[in-house]
């Protein structure tokens, strides 16, 4: 088994630093690390940390994709697996890459993502959010479970994700430009050719954020834009009911806490939410200065005709 761990990294700080400490001490080595790194400027020889097989490449803001710059990694290797991870994802022991791996046994596994944890600044809703999509069992997921699962057929998150790569190749690589979200689409092109998801539990990073209102507003949107630009992965596949018991299960927890002091603070970020994605469903019907407002990329769109 050979396997190449990319990361993308811009103005990488102390969980990067992490990172690459936990990956010298994983029970699975990785042959080779792959870094692409947004902007010299921001970069330090030293925070590769004495990692061993790895390597960086440096791009410009403008050049960086989410999904080009990944697909880009990975023309870079000969590896049989590819595995990725954000900067800010920090494996929580010595078993991650053993157990990203691991379920690449079975043969219909594609892609495998991991489960995240919340770091210990982590806000009590948000840290709940981490325990409903990230839960402790683990699943394979096919297009046999469209039904019960929706969209969640296709989720796959690539903060700590692993990837087959000759289905990787079949599927094309990662699509460009990518708004964000190239991950699901990659996940949801192999379901629905017979391939299949799992979900790994006891594959585990910590990796959380704070997001104002205002930026869960922009990541939704941005989301949205996502799914619009491949209908032939996201069409009629239902998404909305997801998010809504999301809301219901939250609210709940909540109460249960009896912390009814953050249920305003969950309908407004719901709200901010919702909004965000039912404008970027819709942003093809909207004017290019209100676009700018609502993303969070706005590199991409500059650079899209």
């Amino acid at each position: 088994m050979s396997v190449t761990v990319i990361v993308p990294t811009y103005k990488p700080g102390e969980k990067f630093s992490g990172l690459m400490e936990s990956l010298k001490k994983q029970t699975l080595l990785p042959d080779q690390v792959i870094i692409m790194n947004t902007e010299k400027k921001f970069w330090k020889d030293s925070m590769i940390g004495g990692v061993k097989g790895a390597k960086v490449f440096h791009i410009t803001k403008e050049e960086f994709d989410h999904g080009k710059t990944r697909a880009q990694a990975a023309g870079m290797t000969d590896s049989e697996f590819l595995v990725y991870f954000t900067q800010d994802a920090v494996p929580a022991d010595r078993y991650t890459l053993e157990h990203l791996l691991k379920p690449f046994k079975d043969p219909q596994i594609g892609a495998v993502y991991g489960r995240q944890l919340p770091d210990k600044d982590c806000c009590l809703i948000e840290s709940y959010t981490r325990s409903f999509n990230y839960p402790g069992e683990s699943r394979k997921k096919t297009k046999e479970d469209l039904p019960e699962l929706g969209i969640k057929t296709y989720f796959c998150s690539n903060v700590c994700a692993a990837y087959r790569k000759k289905v990787y190749e079949e599927m094309g690589g990662f699509s460009f430009p990518a708004i964000f979200n190239e991950d699901m689409v990659m996940a949801g092109n192999m379901v629905k050719k017979g391939y299949a998801v799992f979900y790994a539990a006891d594959a585990r990073v910590i990796h959380s954020h704070n997001y104002t209102w205002g930026r869960q507003f922009r990541r939704n949107f941005d989301l949205a834009v996502s799914q619009a630009d491949h209908p032939e992965i996201f069409k009629g596949v239902p998404s909305e009911g997801e998010g809504l018991r999301l809301v219901k299960n939250t609210a709940g927890y909540l109460m249960k806490k009896r912390k009814f002091r953050l249920i305003p603070s969950l309908i407004m970020s719901s709200g901010f939410k919702f909004l965000g994605y039912r404008l970027g469903k819709s942003y093809k019907r909207l004017p290019k200065t209100l676009i700018m407002k609502c993303t969070m990329n706005p590199g991409y769109w500059k650079n899209r005709n």
